[in-house]
């Protein structure tokens, strides 16, 4: 018996909300944080990516830079530096001025 068999590459999980997800609604399981990429009713399976390059809500008046590790902030529905109470998502891939609202951060748990 093998120890592990390979499944998929990973991009994606398998997940099956409680209430209907929107498409780039950010989903928090545990230490997991996924994007749905498109609908899911609830209780239908669908798809979270876990993997890529997305465009994340941010608070005006802060800055990013390239390579900074950003955490999201599911009270607030926004990236964050702050590890504390938040769940890691990745790094900016492209800096955002205080003025941006959003920012590209290339998933990574």
């Amino acid at each position: 018996m093998p120890q592990a068999t390979f499944v998929h590459e990973g991009g994606t999980i398998d997940y099956t909300p409680g209430a209907d997800v929107a498409a780039g609604d950010v989903v928090v399981q545990g230490d997991l944080v996924g994007v749905a990429k498109t609908e899911i009713k609830s209780g239908k399976l669908g798809a979270l990516a876990v993997g890529g390059v997305y465009d994340f809500a941010k608070n005006t008046g802060v800055a990013y830079t390239v390579g900074q590790l950003l955490y999201w902030d599911d009270a607030a529905n926004v990236v964050t530096t702050a590890a504390t109470g938040n769940k890691l998502i990745g790094k900016v891939v492209r800096a955002a001025a205080t003025t941006d609202t959003t920012v590209r951060v290339r998933l990574s748990q």
